[in-house]
């Protein structure tokens, strides 16, 4: 499984730098690369659940290329390949009910504190608004493939999606970008397997981004 989620991301970066590189507009300065770190937890606004504790730490590359630039509006892609370790614990053994087969093992299961790894490829669009000079904030949407090496008991064990919104600031100092985001992320398969509940976190990241 992990081997046909690599080959998912390298196929995608390859298109991704094919694509660009056929463009005849494609310009080398609007291409920004950098790395992102960042800590997410369930138990927090808007999310906050009793039923269940989830937390996870990211480690990013980031990819960002501005498409177009209007007045003091940019817009830009936005490739975030990730290797995220989460934190998971059911509180409620309850939310895994009698009818269910082997119920009260995955109860015993479940109830433990385990550690989950994640690698996953967001693809996504930001809207940015230049304030002042070299300060901008913005606004992400992205989606993406994911692997996790363990099931839970809201989110089955192998392919997912991962869905983020965020809101951002940046600072730029000559090429370098300093980037600070908050976002929600959502986990779940589209129901390709059960379960499906998936897991939900509020996230805080920070970036260092080169502009080439």
């Amino acid at each position: 499984m992990k081997n046909r989620f690599l080959a998912v991301v390298f196929t995608t970066l390859f298109s991704f730098a094919f694509n660009f590189t056929s463009f005849a507009q494609f310009k080398k300065e609007n291409l920004k690369i950098g790395i992102s770190y960042g800590t997410g937890s369930q138990n927090k606004f808007p999310f906050n659940l009793a039923s269940y504790s989830h937390t996870v730490t990211f480690y990013k590359g980031v990819v960002n290329y501005k498409l177009s630039e209007k007045g003091r509006w940019t817009f830009e892609t936005n490739i975030e390949p990730s290797y995220n370790v989460a934190e998971h614990q059911l509180l409620n053994k309850f939310f895994i009910k009698p009818t269910e087969p082997d119920y009260q093992e995955k109860q015993d299961l479940f109830t433990q504190k385990r550690t989950i790894k994640e690698y996953v490829l967001n693809c996504g669009l930001i809207a940015r608004y230049t304030i002042y000079k070299s300060v901008s904030v913005y606004a992400l949407g992205s989606v993406g493939p994911m692997i996790s090496d363990k099931e839970t008991e809201r989110l089955a064990k192998g392919f997912a999606f991962s869905d983020i919104f965020g809101l951002g600031v940046s600072y730029g100092i000559d090429n370098i970008q300093l980037d600070a985001r908050c976002s929600v992320r959502h986990t779940s398969n589209l129901e390709t397997k059960q379960p499906n509940n998936g897991h939900n976190t509020t996230n805080i990241e920070f970036s260092i981004l080169y502009n080439l």
